[in-house]
């Protein structure tokens, strides 16, 4: 029993800790190994797409997607505010 609720404890603890998901819907405009562009309304979206990148269906250029994704941030960087004298 004790096995069980550690496992749920932390199942749910990494659970709190899951990246937000995003999602985008329109119609793909270009497709490499590395990205895929699609278009949403006037703008046109380009996500970085990986080898581990779950595709399902025939991806090409003109098919309609929905594409789920998460935003994290590779850098930070705090700039010096300006102190007044």
């Amino acid at each position: 029993m004790k096995s069980i609720l550690g496992a749920l404890v932390l199942l749910s603890s990494s659970m709190a800790f899951a990246a937000k998901t995003y999602q985008v819907t329109g119609p793909v405009v270009e497709v490499t190994d590395s990205k895929i562009i699609v278009e949403k309304g006037k703008d046109k979206w380009e996500i970085e797409k990986t080898a581990a990148t779950k595709v399902t269906g025939d991806l090409k250029v003109g098919e309609k997607v929905t594409i789920e994704y998460t935003m994290a941030a590779d850098k930070i960087e705090v700039k010096e505010s300006k102190k007044k004298k």
